[in-house]
């Protein structure tokens, strides 16, 4: 597993671990979200998924939706195909209660609240973590269902030599891929610089509704520059953009979308004292659209802000001991123009910007040797609605034996989007400004185990959500309660490595009895992978069982039931030789006829081939 911040502190934390047996003989991973410093996972509570850009790379993925198919406590629901509007469950809560940063800045769209996961152009990424479970004593609002951070692609600290990476790709839906990498370092100095585009024609995106071809086309930008002082203080910058249209289906036909999506990032960090780290990051992330009609002619814009700064203090206070602190301020602007053409003065929010300040402690201890706590606590102020404050405590015991239990409780909670408070009323109802933030309280419990080549994993969680916002003018009416069993195999058995994930869940309304919309009750993900001389071959299942969701296509709007699917990818890769690869994969295999959102199509039996080089 790769480091993926040249911090001195990591130093500092590594012994915490290496005082015990019944581990692997490679270091176990490191995490930076869970606990918004580095951390070792096997003294975590907390459930944890990395995916590097060898994963990214192995696995033949050219998007972020296709990376987290299967995951451990991960839902996609996809409404068509390349670039197409994307939900993710995280433990069955919504799509709005996940928090995403891409290094360490919070993204995402101000005024729906949800993340276009599928924009993001996945060959800028290096590595992505997902913490599950609630991280509102950390990160403030939206991290009901867990936290996912994306890391950008940086500059190596190695020799003077420039690292070029390209590749160049092909496949059905008249889809074409190109990319390229240039970094190093030039001293105490290091770069990268990325660019990448992907054009696809696509397929019909939804049924019943104008039946052609929803194309997509993304160019994506990364930079990152940075710089290393002689006392071993850093600063660098780093810049993401990703550009592009999309073609949809909507109840007047096809419509056109124009995007671009940006996060710029400027972060300085150093060792005050031998025992103290300190890191100071400014950010400043945008999410612009346009949509068109089919004619052309312009239809509405959205054009929202995040501004971020953050400031974190980590200090060792003894070889057991390890206390993070800091503060969060964030201002939220919209600045949308024409929201409906057709509605003469509908064109503004009735309030364009709110800001949130946060201050919040961690402590991570290691104690009688083999106990590892954690425990959190921040304390928010929001424009919109006030004080909050949030906590959570996680214990985690290794055993000599290589079976380690572990438990949590937490809480956390969601401001309303700009939509929600502040949508314009045109008669038919608006934003509601009285909305109170939508609340949670998760517990879980599990057991892990490391032996000789076994690794495995099993988590049963339990989380209630109040105070959900519901209906149109939206209101606090609905309750959810959550539960789900997570359970991890991975193995190496005669050359090959097996990879098993299992999802079960139940997400209830609680007022109702009825299943919560497009969430899979059960999904089963099976990777199997091997390499042999100079080729690598591997194969996924994806098994998943029925979700509800809304026919709204009929009037009164009708319950459906999505039956389940099972998908099977193979993979294969030949190493020409050590600078040239040549990969390809077949998805969907059996050529599986299925839905995850109703009424919009999915893949049918389709491939991909590519060219890499790499010096």
């Amino acid at each position: 597993m790769q480091k993926i911040i040249a911090t001195p502190f990591l130093s500092l934390i590594i012994p915490f671990s290496s005082v015990y047996a019944g581990q692997p003989v490679d270091l176990p991973g490191v995490v930076v979200t869970a606990t918004r410093a580095e951390t070792l996972q096997n003294e975590l509570a907390a459930g944890a998924t990395v995916y590097t850009r060898q994963d990214i790379e192995r696995l033949q993925v050219k998007t972020l939706p296709d990376l987290f198919k299967g995951t451990l406590g991960v839902d996609i629901a996809q409404s068509g195909g390349y670039g197409q509007t994307t939900d993710l469950f995280l433990r069955g809560t919504n799509p709005g209660h996940v928090l995403v940063l891409i290094d360490g800045i919070k993204v995402g769209s101000v005024t729906t609240g949800t993340m276009p996961y599928e924009l993001i152009p996945i060959d800028q990424i290096e590595r992505v973590e997902i913490v599950r479970g609630p991280q509102s004593s950390l990160y403030g609002s939206e991290a009901i269902g867990g936290v996912i951070q994306i890391f950008t692609r940086k500059g190596s600290h190695g020799d003077d030599k420039p690292h070029v990476s390209l590749q160049a790709g092909g496949g059905s839906y008249d889809t074409a891929h190109t990319a390229g990498t240039v970094s190093g370092n030039l001293g105490s100095n290091w770069y990268n610089l990325g660019v990448s585009h992907i054009d696809s024609a696509g397929f019909n995106a939804k049924q019943h509704s104008d039946p052609d071809r929803d194309g997509y086309e993304n160019t994506g930008v990364n930079a990152r520059f940075g710089h290393r002082f002689a006392n071993a203080a850093e600063i660098e910058g780093f810049f993401l953009r990703s550009q592009g249209t999309n073609q949809y289906d909507s109840s007047f036909g096809g419509n056109n979308s124009a995007f671009i999506n940006q996060v710029f990032g400027l972060t300085g960090q150093m060792d005050v004292r031998k025992d103290w780290h300190t890191l100071l990051r400014l950010g400043r992330s945008t999410d612009d659209l346009d949509t068109f009609f089919p004619d052309g002619s312009f239809e509405s814009r959205y054009n929202t802000t995040r501004w971020n700064a953050s400031w974190l203090n980590q200090v060792r206070l003894s070889d057991a001991h390890q206390l993070t602190v800091g503060a969060d301020y964030r201002l939220d602007e919209v600045a949308s123009g024409d929201l409906d053409t057709y509605s003469p003065g509908f064109n503004t929010y009735s309030q364009k910007s709110r800001y949130d300040a946060g201050l919040f402690s961690e402590l991570h201890s290691r104690v009688l040797e083999r106990h590892f706590l954690n425990a959190s606590v921040r304390g928010d102020k929001n424009e919109a609605f006030g004080d909050y404050v949030t906590g959570s405590v996680g214990w985690r015991y290794n055993s000599v034996l290589g079976i380690n239990p572990f438990a949590s409780f937490g809480n956390a909670f969601k401001a309303p989007t700009f939509n929600e408070l502040y949508w314009p009323n045109t008669g038919f109802g608006g934003g509601n400004p009285h909305l109170k933030p939508e609340e949670s309280q998760s517990v879980e419990v599990g057991v892990s185990g490391v032996h000789k080549q076994v690794q495995w994993e099993l988590r049963a969680y339990h989380t209630d959500v109040d105070q959900l916002i519901s209906g149109w003018p939206p209101v606090n009416v609905n309750k959810a309660r959550i539960e789900g069993i997570e359970a991890q195999l991975v193995t190496d058995f005669l050359g090959w490595h097996h990879k098993l994930n299992l999802n079960l869940l139940n997400p209830v309304d609680v007022a109702t009895g009825l299943r919560l919309q497009r969430r899979a009750d059960k999904s089963l993900s099976f990777d199997l992978s091997r390499s042999i001389g100079v080729f690598d071959v591997g194969a996924a299942v994806l098994a998943q069982g029925d979700r509800p969701d809304i026919d709204y296509n009929t009037y009164p709007y009708q319950r459906v039931s999505l039956h389940g699917f099972v998908t099977v990818d193979l993979r294969a890769a030949w190493h020409i030789n050590k600078n040239w690869l040549l990969s390809g994969k077949l998805n969907n295999l059996l050529d599986e006829n299925y839905q995850t959102a109703n009424g919009y199509n999915t893949p049918d039996r389709n491939f991909f081939v590519s060219i890499h080089y790499n010096d």
